[in-house]
């Protein structure tokens, strides 16, 4: 028979290792505001900022791969979300809006 404290210690044991195991791979969006933007992360904000000329960028998430970071970026007041991919040496390629604009 188990007492009550062994059965906590390994509730909480449990706890621990599906904590270990959440989003290893990027920023959730609930997690963004929590956590400082990654260099990949900052280097997209930058240059969305530059692309769109608006500077009222928030990040959206984003999932890290060996080949580059895929930034979501939100951009103006509507958080209109654009894409960028971030490298490991500081540059950036593919930002492009994500809003199907031939529905506006």
């Amino acid at each position: 028979m188990t007492g009550p404290h062994t059965r906590v210690f390994g509730a909480l044991t449990a706890l621990g290792l599906l904590a270990a195991c959440a989003d290893v791979g990027g920023t959730s969006d609930a997690s963004v505001s929590a956590s400082i933007p990654t260099a990949a992360e900052q280097a997209c904000l930058r240059d969305v900022t530059v692309e769109t000329n608006n500077p009222d960028v928030v990040l959206l998430g984003s999932e890290f791969s060996e080949a580059g970071t895929m930034v979501r970026v939100g951009v103006g007041e509507m958080r209109a979300p654009w894409q960028c991919i971030a490298y490991s040496d500081g540059t950036t390629a593919g930002i492009m809006s994500l809003t199907n604009e031939g529905t506006l």
